[in-house]
């Protein structure tokens, strides 16, 4: 015998289906162990695969885990669009009418709604200053030189990435890295390297973002919402702009065109998002013996 779960496959950071960062959202995620949880995340094969629950803080609206396919994460920025898209598509009626508040290891997360787009409010940061060391041998890995890196930072939003601003977009989109080098000089407890460079044509976008984390088994990932997150960051900290919102892009390199959203409020939080789409709908057989 069998049991069949809802399951869907959200396109995150994009209108347009597959030019975006998919997640797999599974919902009735109390009926798995975190065993079971694990080995579905194993076999998606997705950088991150999440179970819906029932939230156990009466604020949430519901509880989610996020597993990628080595182990679970306190936090993740697309899985958590994501993953709201799809509880709001699956027809959740939030307890409040213009954000979603979500439950997970790192704590609550209120994702506001606008329109048709879905935000992350950046957890509260925590910057530290990259030792000229490291910033040397980083550069060495991503072939670029250390007078290159116009700011800096070790960026804990929940998820923790070295941050680098390069020159310029194109220099971004040139880049080779060594991926081997960096997950050697990627530190216990960080994700990996994310580097970003201004567009002279705003036509484009304002900022090229590239997010690297071989020692997370991810050479390259396609449009990462927390790497944006510190990227988003290290631009408020440093006053590198002065508008209070922008247009990233993220994953040229991969054959995607992620657009991720960013809002800078007047209380000084930091607001990450973008549109999401359902590319995959059905259900998961899940085996008696499972």
């Amino acid at each position: 015998m069998n049991s069949f779960i809802p399951f869907k496959q959200v396109d995150v950071f994009t209108a347009i289906p597959y030019l975006g960062n998919p997640v797999a959202v599974i919902f009735e995620g109390d009926r798995f162990s975190t065993t079971q949880m694990q080995k579905i995340a194993n076999w998606t094969h997705l950088s991150e695969t999440t179970f819906v629950c029932k939230a156990q803080d009466s604020k949430a609206d519901y509880r989610l885990r996020i597993f990628s396919t080595q182990n679970e994460l306190p936090f993740a920025g697309h899985p958590t669009i994501g993953s709201a898209f799809a509880v709001l598509e699956n027809g959740l009626k939030p307890q409040n009418h213009d954000y979603l508040v979500q439950e997970c290891q790192k704590g609550l997360v209120e994702l506001p709604l606008d329109q048709q787009q879905i935000f992350l409010t950046m957890p509260q940061p925590h910057l530290t200053i990259i030792n000229y060391d490291l910033i040397r041998q980083l550069c060495d890995a991503l072939k670029v030189k250390v007078t290159d890196i116009k700011a800096q930072a070790l960026v804990n939003v929940g998820i923790v990435w070295l941050t680098l601003q390069l020159k310029n977009a194109a220099q971004v989109l040139n880049l080779q890295p060594n991926f081997q080098q960096i997950a050697k000089l990627t530190p216990n407890g960080v994700s990996g390297v994310t580097v970003f460079g201004f567009y002279e044509d705003l036509s484009i976008a304002d900022i090229e973002v590239r997010s690297f984390a071989p020692r997370e088994g991810a050479n390259e990932d396609p449009v990462c919402g927390s790497g944006n997150g510190a990227v988003a960051i290290l631009i408020q900290e440093n006053h590198l702009l002065t508008k209070t919102t922008y247009t990233a892009q993220q994953g040229i390199k991969l054959g995607r065109v992620g657009r991720i959203k960013v809002k800078f409020l007047s209380n000084g939080r930091v607001l990450v998002g973008g549109n999401a789409i359902t590319c995959i709908e059905g259900k998961l057989r899940i085996p008696d013996s499972f």
